[in-house]
This record gives C-alpha cells, sequence and structure tokens, in this order.
C-alpha cells in the first residue's frame, strides 16, 4: 500500500487532555510526524467528571457534552495541522477515540459511552472520521476493551522473551506479547486515576508531580491490604475497568476507621498501583530477558516507575520511547492506526483480549462530504 497520513486522538480517564497525532502509515508501518496536547477547559472537564462520577444528569447535558467535545476535537486536529505545516487535504481519515463517560462491559446490558460528536468533527475539518471503536466488540460479546493490543502487536515482536506493553493513564492496562503465543490484554486495575484524584484533593493540584506528595509520606500495610482486596483485581481476564469503579468516593470509602495522613495515603496509592500491575506481570515472566515498556503520563512519576523495578526484579523496566515509539503518544498512534485498519477494511480487534466472538474492522465512518 501507498502512503497515508492519518491522525489519532486520544483523550483518557485522566481528562488532562487530547493527545493529537499526525502519522504515516505504509504496509503497516506507522511513523510519528507531529504530536500536540490540546489542553481541555478546566470547566468542561469539570461537566465530564461530574457524569464519570455518577452524579445526576439528563439529555440536555449529554447532548452538550457531546457537541463541545465534537467541537473541541476539531480544534485539536487544526491546531496539529497548523504545527505540522500540513493541509486536511493530505489526511486520509481521523481516528478519534471520543471521550468515555461510562464503560460496563459485562451484566445483562453491556454499554460503553464515548462522547465527542465525530459527525462536528468531519464537517469542521473536512476530513473523514472514523469513532465509535468499542461497541462493535461489545455486540459481538466483548469487553470492547483494550483496543491498543492489536497495535502493539504490530509493533513491537517478542522472539525468545515476554514484552508487556504497560499503559499507566488514569487506567493501567497491559498487552502481554509472549514467543509463539497469543497476545493476552487487560486493565489491571487504576493507574494514576487515584493518585491524581487525591492529588488535586489536599494539594489542589491536577497530578502529583515529580511524586513529591508521595515522597513525604510512608506505605500504611493495612491499607494497601485493604486496597488489595477489591475483588476486581481477582477477575481472569478478559475484563476492563475504569473511573465508575475506581474513584475518590471509592477509595474515601475504604478510607474509614484509617487514621493516615493525607502523605501517606499518597504513598500507599502508589504502591497500590506498583502492587495491582507487578502482581499481574509477573505472571507472564518467560524467557531470559523479559521487558515491560512503560507508555502514559505514569511513566514520568519517578517513584511509580523506581516501585515497579523493585517488583519486577526480573524484567527490563523502561519506557517505550527506548524502543523508539514515543509514550507520551502510543495511545493516540493506536487510534490513528485503527482508522488506518478500518479504511481498508481490515481486523482490528483481538478476540483473545477482549472475549469478543470474531474478529472485525471497527469504528464507523462519518464522511467530510468534501
Amino acid at each position: 500500500m501507498s502512503k497515508e497520513l492519518y491522525i489519532g486522538l486520544m483523550s483518557g480517564t485522566s481528562l488532562d487532555g487530547i493527545d493529537t497525532v499526525l502519522v504515516e502509515i505504509e504496509d503497516n508501518q506507522v511513523r510519528l510526524l507531529a504530536s500536540h496536547d490540546h489542553p481541555i477547559p478546566t470547566s468542561l472537564k469539570q461537566r465530564l467528571l461530574n457524569v464519570c462520577l455518577g452524579q445526576s444528569t439528563n439529555l440536555i447535558e449529554i447532548g452538550q457534552l457531546d457537541h463541545l467535545l465534537g467541537e473541541l476535537y476539531a480544534q485539536a486536529v487544526q491546531a496539529l495541522l497548523d504545527i505540522s505545516g500540513h493541509q486536511a487535504t493530505q489526511i486520509k481519515a481521523i481516528g478519534n477515540h471520543g471521550q468515555t463517560v461510562f464503560h460496563q462491559p459485562s451484566g445483562d446490558t453491556p454499554f460503553t459511552i464515548q462522547l465527542g460528536d465525530a459527525n462536528i468533527i468531519a464537517a469542521i475539518t473536512g476530513i473523514d472520521t472514523i469513532a465509535d471503536f468499542r461497541r462493535k466488540d461489545i455486540a459481538l460479546g466483548g469487553q470492547g476493551a483494550p483496543l491498543v493490543p492489536a497495535f502493539h502487536q504490530s509493533i513491537f515482536r517478542s522472539i525468545d522473551s515476554s514484552i508487556v506493553v504497560l499503559n499507566i493513564g488514569g487506567i493501567a492496562n497491559i498487552s502481554v506479547l509472549r514467543p509463539d503465543q497469543t497476545v493476552i490484554g487487560y486493565d489491571t486495575g487504576p493507574g494514576n486515576m487515584l493518585m491524581d484524584a487525591w492529588c488535586n484533593k489536599h494539594r489542589g493540584k491536577p497530578y502529583d508531580q515529580g511524586a513529591q506528595f508521595a515522597r513525604q509520606g510512608n506505605i500504611d500495610p493495612a491499607l494497601l491490604a485493604t486496597l488489595l482486596d477489591e475483588p476486581y483485581l481477582a477477575l481472569g481476564a478478559p475484563k476492563s475497568t475504569g473511573r465508575e469503579l475506581f474513584n475518590l468516593p471509592w477509595l474515601e470509602s475504604l478510607l474509614t476507621g484509617f487514621n493516615t495522613s493525607p502523605e501517606d495515603v499518597q504513598r500507599t496509592l502508589c504502591e497500590f498501583t506498583a502492587v495491582t500491575i507487578s502482581n499481574e506481570v509477573k505472571k507472564f515472566t518467560q524467557g531470559p530477558q523479559p521487558e515491560l515498556l512503560v507508555c502514559g503520563g505514569g511513566g514520568y512519576n519517578p517513584l511509580l516507575m523506581a516501585r515497579l523495578a523493585h517488583h519486577l526484579t526480573d524484567w527490563q523496566v523502561m519506557l517505550t520511547d527506548d524502543k523508539g515509539v514515543d509514550s507520551n503518544n502510543m495511545e493516540a498512534m493506536a487510534f490513528a492506526w485503527l482508522a488506518y485498519r478500518r479504511i481498508h477494511n481490515l481486523p482490528s480487534n483481538l478476540p483473545e483480549v477482549t472475549g469478543a466472538s470474531k474478529s472485525v474492522s471497527l469504528g464507523v465512518m462519518y464522511f467530510a462530504d468534501k
């Protein structure tokens, strides 16, 4: 296939901005050309958080958020084009993940909701847009997540040892690549989400930069044990989770009866993330030199990275940057790649990862009517 340009958009559970990338794809090889981190206005972020945390809402609020996000995603695309010097006519398609506000892939009525009207994105940018990537997988009995393991499989190769790609966003998820075995991928539990929420409450900051807050405290073993009792952690794969489970009210309900300082809670939350990730990664130790490749915002938390290395002494722990893939933009690149797969009607989910009944090409096309 000839070279094609795609744009990928990703705003994750942390709501810390819209990761926007321009990539060149040729014969399934992906090359990052430009990136842009587009801010989410504080007022819009708070409205989204209110919905994500289950506060009372209505169809008017959902419709307004869907519209406003569509406009914001379009602005992010236009800013990226300006930065890169490219024109809309050069772009084959946009792959937009959308903003997840609720994810319930199990039970009698499984569903997932991502907001951000792709009609608006296509109309404003003049670029065909692909969105709604998760619901077909759920319709086929899958979790609708994680979707990035298929991308990880395409860019990393496991020869004689395990490679686990770990994305630490609000939620932490892993893609497990082992020699001559099928890919495994699932959400291990919280990534930055609880640490961010606690830091915001007690320090008024959106995240614990440099782990300065956590470093002032000590691990509370009893609190850590209580956190680790969460039933989700004992479930087998496939599984996925989000803010609807791991949130500040969930944490505060478990803190009842504890007289733990805010600093000690923050330190314990960092350890909670490190332990829940490490417990899962250890299950896939194989070969002489297994590698844990970290991407997402959590890779820039030095204390968290140190604790992962501490718990995973048999593994090489590094950022995906060390393998030539920008760790900040991995997920946005994945959704550009998913758009490419949809354009060419190629399968893009992995049933062994999501639990879907078959492999299909995910995403819905919204034409720009050029």
